[in-house]
């Protein structure tokens, strides 16, 4: 990859003369190691500096002077010019965006599943459930995708926007884990280019964060080839992540879908650069006396001899009585990643913690989500969670009557009763939808994920049948919570 050029070259307007290649400004990355090249399995580098050139000549008309310009040149007014990665760890302020959508809407139901099964098949992207603050996780992994001669990418950016448009809606991140492209199933630019166009104010608003794990120079290429179109605050929702373990500080891997080629490459290239990380378990701290969160049940139960524990209670009860059952976007809306950190604090250390102090219902929403989903293990338990996904096998009427079963003979009575309690709490939010805007299925996409999941890595399938477990619970909750 030595010798591509940066964004100072570029095509001029009149006669598309390329002016002369000059190396990537390294010091312009702070995140990355010394730039690793990425090789196909016959060893033929990633892309050639001739091949690379051709592609930019297939999207000159958009590059002039050294920018890139979309035929609509009132919607690229709205981005500002420049922007850059985020390097090292996450900041609470640059997660949170100033503003929030006022129409939340609904998953968009226009496509049915069975319409992308030759996209889908590859398994190129996955629903992963969600990261440590309850935001959804998406993961898109490179190794997955098939020769350009076996996959249609536009029907590869249809699908793309099928899934995201279920979750959009809702604060998410993006994980792109970058080993296994290669020459033979890369897309062209031009779609690269269709593809940032494509996904408006809509997809890029709530995305809280992008991890770009393992990348090679020719990221940094393409950083500097999209740079002008890109905006400061989109890119400062993108992380460079040069090794597994560091991905680890911000998402669960008990969740997380990581494809075996992504670990193989991953550990040896920490043996090759001598990277060492302590073993878990050696690291892995006993849970102190008042600790609250990433606990089991009964663990709980006998420190601290309640039932409900403290965080549930505490949150359901501040939006009950202040109106936070009435704020905008309810569950869907992240609070400051410094402040739920020193709420988790105060809380695992026996501190009281009063949300009357903070003054913001999404925190104690967020508060709410993160306990629940911090639980060694989920609410409903993984031995119920294969039943759950039988569900929809079964006819409305059968589905009701098979919920009443689990719920009353089979989910332990702790957890029966923190689940009728919440799910009380959520009928009232879900009455209120036309103030919140949290309608049924808005509450079961949040809170499905964060009641049910399985041992091993979550997918989109397995969330999806959470998210439908859960809606049965809110439109059906006096006839299946019997006990």
């Amino acid at each position: 990859m030595a010798g591509l050029n940066d964004s100072s070259s570029y095509f001029d307007a009149g006669n598309v003369k390329k002016k002369h290649i000059q190396e990537v400004d390294k010091d312009y990355f702070t995140s990355t190691d010394e730039p690793e090249l990425e090789f196909d399995d016959d060893g033929t580098e990633l892309s050639t500096k001739e091949e690379l050139e051709a592609e930019l000549e297939e999207v000159s008309a958009h590059i002039i002077g050294g920018y890139v310009y979309w035929i609509d040149r009132a919607e690229l007014a709205k981005d500002a010019e420049g922007g850059a990665f985020r390097g090292g760890a996450i900041t609470p302020d640059g997660l949170i965006d100033e503003d929030f959508e006022k129409e939340l809407g609904t998953p968009s139901d226009e496509e049915s599943n069975s319409e992308f099964n030759d996209v889908e098949k590859f398994g190129i992207l996955e629903v992963a459930g969600d990261d440590l603050y309850g935001r959804k996780v998406i993961v898109i992994s490179a190794c997955k995708l098939p020769s350009n001669k076996a996959l249609d990418h536009g029907r590869f950016l249809q699908y793309i926007r099928h899934t995201l448009d279920k979750y959009v809606e809702q604060d998410y991140v993006l994980v792109y884990f970058h080993h296994g492209l290669n020459r033979w199933n890369k897309p062209k630019l031009s779609w690269l280019l269709q593809a940032y166009r494509e996904f408006d104010r809509k997809y890029k608003k709530n995305l809280k964060m992008l991890y770009l794990v393992h990348p090679t120079s020719f990221i940094k290429v393409l950083w500097n080839i999209f740079r002008p179109l890109i905006s400061v605050k989109f890119g400062q929702k993108m992380m460079y992540v040069n090794y597994l373990e560091d991905l680890r500080q911000h998402l669960p891997f008990d969740q997380l879908s990581i494809p075996e080629p992504v670990i193989d490459f991953d550990s040896k290239k920490r043996e090759k650069n001598k990277v060492n990380y302590p073993n878990d378990s050696s690291t892995r701290k006993e849970p102190r006396k008042a600790q609250q969160f990433g606990l089991s049940l009964p663990d709980l139960k006998k420190n601290t001899g309640r039932i409900i524990p403290l965080p549930v209670e505490d949150a359901i009860e501040y939006l009950k009585s202040t109106g936070g059952d009435e704020a905008e976007g309810l569950f869907r809306r992240c609070a400051r990643v410094s402040t739920m950190t020193e709420v988790q604090e105060k809380y695992d250390s026996g501190e009281t913690v009063d949300f009357d102090q903070y003054g913001d219902p999404h925190l104690a929403a967020a508060i709410l989500k993160k306990f629940l989903r911090e639980l060694q293990e989920p609410l409903m338990t993984y031995d119920l969670f294969e039943p759950l996904t039988r569900l929809h096998f079964l006819e409305p009427s059968k589905q009701l009557h098979e919920v009443q079963r689990i719920l009353q003979d089979e989910l332990p009575e702790d957890n029966y009763i923190i689940l009728k309690f919440v799910f009380q709490f959520l009928q009232q939010v879900v009455s209120k939808a036309d103030v919140n805007q949290m309608t049924a299925e808005n509450v079961a996409t949040v809170f499905g994920p964060n009641i049910a999941w399985p041992r091993g890595q979550a997918n989109l399938a397995s969330v999806e049948q959470a998210v439908k477990f859960a809606l049965i619970l809110i439109q059906s909750f006096d006839d299946v919570f019997l006990r």
